[in-house]
Formats: structure tokens, C-alpha cells, sequence
């Protein structure tokens, strides 16, 4: 019978020292920068280039999308306590944070889909001019991204409550965070070119 040599544990370690899972995410996100940048160059080039209204000036409702943005932001802060909670080996705490974190993403996503029913109710669709295309393309985009997001928290959630997500498992959580920090710094970015920046 032929020996085998001892196992030492499998690793998923590549040679820079991160994760296999981690790096896979990073990659992702650098590739999804890609299409955000290009929907965003798209947006910013055609949105004053209408022959028709409605125009953003006569839509954008900024303290309303104010508060909406910063209910996302504050799910950063939600998902980070989430990490250090898994990290000390709470994992009610964890769970708590989690949930948490989803609801925020959740109320976002009601406010976008609110504020597409108000536009489109105003005579804005994917149709009508340039602007309206670009934007919803953009926006519907990025909520898809956060829609995303909120699958993952709440299927952690569920991974932990039938014990499959366990305190040697925060990794998982952390790369979560990870995309969840993502699309909540893509948000920044498209809010104020989008919202607070309006052509000349």
C-alpha cells in the first residue's frame, strides 16, 4: 500500500497572502467599477442633451434623497459593528447588526422606488429624452447592487441562526462588508454627480 504524505490543513491562501475568496471579491468590485464608471460618463454626457422635459431641475427632490442616502451610509456603520461583533464571537450581536443592516438597505431601496414612481408620474421613463434613460439606468443599476446586498445579509442571518455561520466563519461576514461598503461608496459618488452637481 502506497503512503500518503501527512495533511496539513487545506488553505485558500494565494501567494499575495489574501483569501481566495477575498481576492475574488476584490476583482469583482474592480470590474464592477468598470460598468458604474461607464454608466456614470453616459449619464453625465447625454443628461443635458434633451429635446424634451421633464429636465432633473423640475424632478430632484434633494432633501428627500438627502435622507435616503444617509439611511445607506449609516448601514455602513451597522455592517462594521456586524464584523466586530462575529470578530469577538457575539453572534446574537452579529445577527442584530445584520438585520439591522438589511432594514437600512431595505428603506433605501423604498425611497428609489418611490422616487421613480414620483418621476415617472411627472412624465419620466426610460423613453422620454436622454436624461431620463441614462438616469434610470444608473440608479436602477445601483439598487439592483443593493437589492443584492440585502440578500446576502439576510442569508448570513440565516446561516448563522442554524448554525452553519459560526465564529471561525467571519470571514464570510467580512467579505459581505466588503461589497456591501462598495455599493454604499458608489451611492456617494453617483448622488453627488448625479444630484448635487447639475449642468451649467
Amino acid at each position: 500500500m502506497a503512503a500518503h504524505a501527512p495533511t496539513t490543513g487545506h488553505t485558500l491562501e494565494t501567494n499575495t497572502g489574501l483569501d481566495n475568496r477575498k481576492l475574488l471579491m476584490w476583482l469583482f468590485l474592480a470590474s464592477d467599477c468598470l460598468f458604474f464608471g461607464s454608466f456614470i460618463a453616459a449619464y453625465l454626457l447625454y443628461r443635458d442633451r434633451n429635446v424634451v422635459g421633464p429636465y432633473q431641475d423640475e424632478l430632484y427632490d434633494i432633501p428627500f434623497t438627502s435622507i435616503s442616502s444617509f439611511v445607506l451610509l449609516m448601514s455602513s456603520l451597522t455592517m462594521v459593528l456586524a464584523l466586530a461583533a462575529i470578530q469577538r464571537g457575539n453572534m446574537r450581536a452579529m445577527r442584530i447588526w445584520l438585520v439591522a443592516t438589511a432594514l437600512l438597505g431595505i428603506s433605501f431601496l423604498a425611497g428609489q422606488a418611490f422616487e421613480f414612481t414620483e418621476f415617472y408620474d411627472h412624465g419620466l421613463s426610460l423613453e422620454t429624452n436622454l436624461f431620463g434613460t441614462t438616469f434610470f439606468v444608473l440608479t436602477g443599476f445601483h439598487g439592483a447592487h443593493v437589492a443584492v446586498g440585502v440578500l446576502i445579509l439576510l442569508s448570513l442571518v440565516h446561516a448563522s441562526a442554524i448554525g452553519k455561520l459560526t465564529e471561525k466563519d467571519s470571514l464570510a461576514v467580512e467579505i459581505g462588508g466588503l461589497y456591501w461598503h462598495f455599493v454604499d461608496i458608489v451611492w456617494i459618488v453617483i448622488f453627488t454627480l448625479v444630484y448635487l452637481i447639475q449642468p451649467g
